[in-house]
């Protein structure tokens, strides 16, 4: 077993965050991983622009077939959840449902932890792809979605790993606790990489948009539950996401 160690950057930090983040195929030292645990949350962002990558470049194949850009925008959708095996929106469901479901903190989190889904959750899911596929069609037919896909895949994974680190866990157990609370500098390090590609991309106020969507999640999961679960990261994802795609919308046309 490895000692934990004050390096901010670990050869292991980015496999480990694409097998906790996706169903891609990596080789990952599992004992290390664990070991490294929220101190390799600065990679979170490199998730997201690999799995941006891989969804524009399917995406540039698909139009050079010649299929219409409403169904490009359904297989990307199909594609990005397909790759994260559906965390972030099983996260979202999660989230919504007990959040709005319970009448206390406790209550709240049974609700969450319960694998079944109620209305809220139902609807969380359902406007979460019916915004995505809107605005999903109006970047491909723009021709903007391989700045657009790395951009927000890219900040919405970075409010998580701030929302990890500003928020403690609101229960005792759950994925987020096992990870843990990554430490400052991976949180700078997030951001930094984060807005590095948004600003690369063409994109700097999409910093500013995931910014204010983190704190509104967050200030309304530490109301709620006074703290945040993993669920409550997936749904952050998720909804940082959508604001970014719509703001990027809004700036091309």
């Amino acid at each position: 077993m490895y000692k934990h160690d004050n390096a901010l950057i670990d050869r292991v930090d980015l496999p480990a965050a694409l097998g906790l983040l996706t169903r891609l195929p990596v080789i990952v030292d599992g004992a290390r991983a664990v070991d490294r645990g929220a101190a390799a949350a600065w990679a979170y962002p490199l998730v997201g622009v690999v799995l941006g990558v891989i969804l524009a470049a399917a995406t540039a194949v698909m139009i050079w077939i010649g299929i219409p850009a409403g169904i490009v925008a359904g297989l990307v959708l199909a594609g990005s959840v397909v790759m994260t095996g559906a965390m972030h929106e099983d996260g979202l469901a999660d989230s919504a449902d007990g959040l709005w479901g319970g009448w206390d903190k406790a209550r709240r989190l049974e609700i969450m932890k319960d694998s079944h889904i109620g209305v809220y959750g139902v609807c969380a899911i359902a406007l979460s792809l019916l915004l995505r596929w809107l605005a999903l069609v109006a970047i491909v037919s723009m021709g903007a979605y391989w700045v657009a896909f790395i951009t927000a895949g890219a900040v919405s994974r970075a409010a998580m790993v701030v929302l990890m680190a500003a928020l403690p866990n609101a229960r005792g157990g759950g994925l987020s606790k096992t990870v843990g609370r990554p430490p400052q500098g991976a949180v700078w390090l997030a951001v930094g990489i984060a807005a590095g590609f948004a600003i690369f991309c063409g994109y700097p106020h999409a910093i500013f948009v995931a910014a204010a969507t983190g704190v509104g999640c967050g200030l309304i999961a530490h109301s709620k539950i006074g703290g945040q679960t993993g669920d409550i990261l997936g749904a952050t994802q998720q909804i940082t996401e959508i604001a970014v795609l719509i703001a990027i919308v809004v700036t091309v046309t």
